[in-house]
Order: structure tokens, then C-alpha cells, then sequence
């Protein structure tokens, strides 16, 4: 086997993966080893950084036992990762504290509440690209330099998970610009930290690692690393790219006008653009290709499906038997709409927002309810769409499916005639660890560019199409959908102040 062999290494919230991917995209090995998430109290979400560097050792010496002569034919290393988990180290590599603050960790709420009291978002989007969240590594370390001053006057260099697990592979230190663009600290227009940021958030810039593109080579496997994990000392190393652009670039989704969508327990749907899509709903992810990810976030999408099964049916049908009764139901549901906001919304002025059912009478039966909990779902979706279609005047004009939802023959078909775009499902479904081998096949010069890697490694299995019929259903009723969901805005802060039991 000659060379051209990527190691692919995807540093998760549930595990660790480890992948051999060869010339053709196509993964010929993969091990995974789950690590622990630690919940201190409620709301709060820590891990290990050595739990992660044991789950590479450990998987990268089991994908090189199960391809023959991989060792000496991996080309590069590119490793992806969860992002915004904030990993303190020292001058000497080590870590400071030994657990890191996750992305789904909300231990931040007060300083993101404070921040934004303090600034209206018109004075410092253009500067950060986003709206706060609990998530940004900006508040997790304005929350360490507060409660951990220890720690944090020890740090030299703040790494997101990917750099650390780079760091213990090369010695070298560095973040891209996927995960910098996604830590409120750095600037859009420059690709470079932010200083009006650091200062507003009252940060130290000297803490924050040199920001870098994920295709240059960071460094080499070093003698210890290439001991530990069993692999070749001085195979290259790149800087690699954020979970989430690595999995938009793995799905095909590398140009302005091609849309991604992930259908798990929340729909994020993104938008590639040239530029960051400036808006208080909005948030942007640079992307490894150097164009932007624009995603809204819909709190409950397979969430609605997973309620329904319960609400209704005591979790004793199948998600299968609720698929089945709703398309019993013809498309539109007579009329019946859900709006799928149970867990109301993530970012907006409305984020004790509520769901509901409205419209339903008499003639309505449970495979409608069924239905429009579908249909629903896709319309909260399609104004997200609408939102960020307004605001990049580059509509979209197809979409790559992931996650389990786009499982669900129904819900895709549902989901093209709502959106009247095609909706494609990738072959592979390890879309991240794709993103890592195409990016290791550009940085070693087999590709002029990732989007003619992208086009070379992506295949899709599926292309849902719209269906006309439907689709001039929807058209009008998405139309109320948007109505339904401005009108319904008034009454949640209403509802709010009721009486209720504790």
C-alpha cells in the first residue's frame, strides 16, 4: 500500500475517534474509546484533557494494527474537535486545571447576562461576529480569571481541544481560525484577535495562542508522541479546524449558495457565505476554506418527535409507528400547525418562547398532531432560512443533510417541499472525519484547493427532491407559520407572570 494514507482524528464530547482514511475518502479504519463528561453541579460540563490524549493513544495504535504498513504511509495528521472547550496550559505544556470547561457548560450565564445589558449589538457584532452565549470561550475565561485566579494567572496559552491534542503530538501551539471565530475574541475582517474584544471583556491577549489556518502544517510528530501512539516521528501535523467546519467541509458544504443541516435533537441549519451574517439571531463559524458558516439553531427538532412520542404515547410506539400514522395525514395536515419551540429559543428576544398546536379542530385526529409536529419543525427551520437568505442575499439553492433525522424518508420529503430546495445525504456519514482527510489531501498538494478535494471525497447516497404538490401546500402556509410566530411573541411574557405551582 503506497503512501497517501491521512490519520484523521476527531476529539468529541462523547469520544474520542481515530481514523485511517485513504487516497479516495474512503475510511478504512476507524476505533473510537468514550471519555466521561463531568457535571461538578447543575449546568455545569467539564472533561479531562488527558482523557482525551489517552483516547488518541489508544485508538491511533488500534487503526494502525488494523490497516497494514499504515504507519509508514500516513502523509499527515488532521485532528477536528469539539469546540470551545477551554483548556489551560503553562509554559511548559501543562495543564493548569485538570478539567476544561465544555461548550454545552453554562456556568457563564451571569457575565453573558451582563454583557448584555452593558453593549447593544450593533456596537461590537462587526468586531466578534456574534451574539454572546454561555458557550464562547470568552466568558468560560472571564468565569476562570474570577473563580480560578490561580489558574488562571499560571496560563500561558489557552487551546481549544483539537490544539491541545496537537500540542501533545508536535510541541507546537496554535489555534485556527474556525475555532478563534467561534471564541468571541477575534475579529472577522482580519482573521486576527480582536482588541477591542479583549479589552471590553477585561482579557489578557497574551494568553491567546497564535491564530493560524487549518491547512498549514503546524509541526511534526515528535519522538515522544511517535513512542506513545506507535506512529512514525516527523509525520506532519496540521492545524486542523473546528468539529463543526470540518464536518460542513466532509458534507460538501464549501461554497456560498450550499446550505448544511443537522436533523439531531436540535436543527442547525447553516449557511456558507463570504462574509459573516451579521444579526443578534445569527452566529458564524469561520469555515476551514476560508468562507463563513452562518447557523441558527432550532432548539427542539428531533426533540419535537422525541416529545410527541412521549406525550402521546407513553414511549410505547416506535419513532417508525409516529412516521408511519403521520403520513396517514395529508400534507398541510388540514390546516394544522405546531409551533416546535418546547424548550424555547437559544439566542433573540424571545427566548421563553413556547410551543403550541393552532388550528386544531374537530376533525383533526392524532396523525395529524403527528404530521404537524413534523411539518412544524421544517417551517421554524425554512424561517431560519428566510432569516439568513435576507440577510446574504445569496439564497440557497441546495442543502446537505446529517445527523438521524435525515434518516427519516417522510420528514426529508417534507423538509425539500417546505424549503423548495434539494436536500442531499452524503454517503458517508462520518462527515467530520471527512473534513480531516480532505484537508490533509490539500495541505499535502494532491488538490489545488478543498473544494476540489471536497468534490473528489463527497458522494452522496440520496437527493431528496421537492415535490411540487406539496410544496404549493406549504408556500402559503409558511407564509402564516411566520405571522403565527411574530403574533405569538406578545403573549410569552404574559404567560410568564401567571400564577403557577413551584
Amino acid at each position: 500500500m503506497a503512501g497517501n494514507l491521512t490519520l484523521a482524528i476527531d476529539v468529541g464530547t462523547g469520544s474520542v475517534r481515530s481514523a485511517i482514511v485513504d487516497a479516495s475518502g474512503t475510511i478504512l479504519a476507524m476505533s473510537a474509546l468514550q471519555h466521561e463528561q463531568i457535571v461538578p453541579q447543575f449546568g455545569w460540563s467539564e472533561q479531562r484533557p488527558d482523557d482525551w490524549w489517552r483516547g488518541v493513544v489508544r485508538t491511533i495504535r488500534e487503526v494502525l494494527d488494523k490497516v497494514p504498513h499504515a504507519r509508514t504511509n500516513i502523509d499527515a495528521i488532521a485532528a477536528c474537535g469539539q469546540m470551545h472547550g477551554t483548556v489551560l496550559v503553562d509554559d511548559a505544556g501543562q495543564t493548569v486545571r485538570d478539567t476544561a470547561p465544555l461548550w454545552n457548560d453554562k456556568r457563564t450565564v451571569g457575565y453573558v447576562t451582563a454583557f448584555e445589558r452593558a453593549n447593544r449589538p450593533e456596537t461590537y457584532l462587526g468586531d466578534c461576529a456574534n451574539p454572546p452565549t454561555p458557550a464562547w470561550p470568552a466568558f468560560k475565561l472571564q468565569w476562570l480569571r474570577d473563580s480560578d485566579p490561580d489558574a488562571y494567572n499560571r496560563t500561558s496559552v489557552v487551546l481549544m481541544p483539537k490544539d491541545y491534542i496537537n500540542l501533545k503530538l508536535s510541541g507546537e501551539i496554535a489555534m485556527d481560525r474556525t475555532d478563534g471565530g467561534a471564541s468571541f475574541l477575534m475579529d472577522p475582517r482580519t482573521g486576527q484577535w480582536s482588541d477591542k474584544m479583549i479589552d471590553l471583556l477585561g482579557l489578557d491577549r497574551t494568553k491567546l495562542a497564535p491564530l493560524r489556518n487549518p491547512l498549514e502544517i503546524l509541526g511534526y510528530v515528535t519522538r515522544k508522541a511517535a513512542i506513545e501512539t506507535g506512529l512514525r516521528e516527523g509525520t506532519p501535523v496540521l492545524v486542523g479546524a473546528g468539529d463543526y467546519p470540518a464536518a460542513l467541509l466532509g458534507s460538501g458544504a464549501c461554497r456560498p449558495g450550499v446550505g448544511s443541516e443537522v436533523m439531531g435533537t436540535s436543527a442547525i441549519i447553516t449557511a456558507i457565505a463570504k462574509r459573516p451574517l451579521l444579526d443578534p439571531a445569527v452566529c458564524n463559524v469561520g469555515t476551514v476554506e476560508g468562507n463563513w458558516g452562518a447557523f441558527m439553531l432550532l432548539e427542539s427538532g428531533g426533540d419535537a418527535m422525541r416529545w410527541a412520542r412521549r406525550a402521546f404515547h407513553g414511549k410505547q410506539l416506535t419513532y417508525a409507528d409516529i412516521v408511519e400514522k403521520a403520513a396517514e395525514a395529508p400534507p398541510g395536515s388540514d390546516r394544522l400547525f405546531f409551533m416546535p419551540y418546547l424548550a424555547g429559543e437559544r439566542l433573540g428576544a424571545h427566548r421563553n418562547a413556547r410551543a403550541q398546536f393552532f388550528g386544531l379542530g374537530a376533525s383533526h385526529g392524532i396523525a395529524h398532531m403527528h404530521r404537524a409536529v413534523l411539518e412544524g419543525v421544517a417551517f421554524a427551520v425554512k424561517r431560519h432560512i428566510n432569516v439568513l437568505d435576507g440577510i446574504s442575499g445569496e439564497p440557497l439553492e441546495r442543502i446537505a443533510a446529517s445527523g438521524g433525522g435525515a434518516k427519516t424518508k417522510l420528514w426529508m420529503k417534507i423538509k425539500a417541499s417546505v424549503y423548495n430546495l434539494p436536500i442531499l445525504v452524503p454517503a458517508e456519514p462520518e462527515s467530520s472525519i471527512i473534513g480531516c482527510a480532505i484537508m490533509a489531501a490539500t495541505a499535502t498538494g494532491r488538490f489545488r484547493n478543498v473544494e476540489a478535494a471536497a468534490d473528489a471525497f463527497v458522494k452522496y447516497a440520496e437527493e431528496v427532491l421537492p415535490d411540487p404538490e406539496w410544496s404549493g401546500i406549504y408556500a402559503p402556509m409558511q407564509v402564516f407559520f411566520e405571522r403565527l410566530y411574530k403574533h405569538s411573541q406578545a403573549l410569552y411574557d404574559d404567560l410568564d407572570r401567571l400564577p403557577h405551582r413551584r
